[in-house]
């Protein structure tokens, strides 16, 4: 055979080679990512989406050079066996979007896997970094606020329901983030003209019972703090709010578009931008020691017009005028 049909033979069976056979001489890093909810989820299938797409920017592609191995918590009694899983793996890194004992767990089993957490509001108090500046050890993240935030929450609550005097204040007793939110608003209640009354949710069966029982006394309203269990039962909050008349306040936008009232917070999406540049900055050889925790600087006011319109409230137009109303 001559040597130019030789070389022609070989770029044919190039050509028909199977992707996958020639991709597999190309190291695969490995990334795992641990949510804190379900796949079922669409704001879960929503930031997976937005954390593969923006690793495709900066050249890490799925089943190329990236192998992604990708863990949903239903329930708090997987927490542990899906932690001893991903940990297994001994991935390159850790994405962890989930609550403060998972990723607490996270720690206590590997301080040599890069860590990055999504949405912790108080990473320093937790003990998950030494600095937001300097986080030191394996782990960095992002924030999405800090526990002053829901003052702003029992604000916007009082400005919309001017007749509003006992506020009862939703969160996940296992979760120390609700603490920290009811502290920041007991400062601030009293000049409100406002009683605060935490109410716990463990599970799904509590939601119903707990809002119908705070409802029983008039001029009542709910503030719903961020945590697994109220973005779980985020229809079931709403639904029970709207049931027994209590304007509420939620901490994100999608909270408002499952049917809550008023949403304030930071876009969801956003902290899985920045978590994939990280990613992409660790598999290059950075350390997540040197890389800052860093919090949005963007919030957004995201309005239920149906909602509020079932609640016989108007809601004032310095509110309406920087909002986004969903109709």
């Amino acid at each position: 055979m001559k040597r130019r049909e030789f070389i022609a033979l070989l770029g044919v069976f190039a050509s028909i080679w199977p992707v996958g056979a020639r991709a597999q001489h190309i190291a695969q890093k490995r990334v795992a990512v641990l949510f804190g909810g379900g796949e079922n989820d669409p704001e879960f299938a929503a930031r997976l989406a937005t954390l593969k797409h923006e690793l495709q920017q900066h050249g890490w592609n799925e089943g190329v050079n990236l192998q992604f191995d990708v863990r949903f918590r239903t329930d708090a009694q997987m927490a542990q066996v899906l932690v001893s899983e991903v940990v297994a793996l001994a991935p390159d890194v850790i994405v962890a979007n989930t609550g403060n004992p998972e990723i607490a767990a996270l720690q206590r089993a590997t301080r040599t896997i890069p860590i990055v957490f999504a949405n912790v509001t108080d990473p320093v108090g937790a003990g998950f970094v030494g600095s937001l500046a300097r986080p030191g050890g394996n782990t960095t993240g992002f924030t999405p606020f800090e526990y002053g935030i829901s003052v702003k929450w029992l604000e916007l609550l009082k400005e919309v329901a001017p007749q509003v005097q006992r506020v009862g204040v939703l969160r996940d007793p296992s979760n120390p983030t609700g603490i920290g939110m009811l502290a920041a608003m007991q400062g601030v209640a009293p000049s409100l003209g406002i009683e605060l009354m935490p109410l716990g949710i463990s599970q799904a069966n509590d939601v119903e019972g707990v809002i119908a029982g705070f409802a029983r006394e008039k001029a009542g309203g709910l503030v719903v703090t961020l945590n697994g269990m109220t973005i779980a039962h985020r229809k079931l909050i709403s639904a029970a709010a709207l049931k027994h008349q209590l304007a509420a306040v939620y901490p994100m936008r999608y909270f408002a578009a499952d049917g809550g009232l008023l949403s304030y917070g930071p876009n969801s999406l956003e902290p899985f931008q920045g978590v994939a540049m990280y990613v992409d900055r660790i598999l290059k050889g950075e350390n997540p020691a040197d890389l800052p925790v860093q919090a949005p600087n963007k919030f957004e006011t995201v309005v239920n017009l149906k909602v509020a319109k079932a609640l016989g409230l108007t809601i004032p137009h310095s509110i309406l005028a920087t909002a986004d109303v969903i109709e």
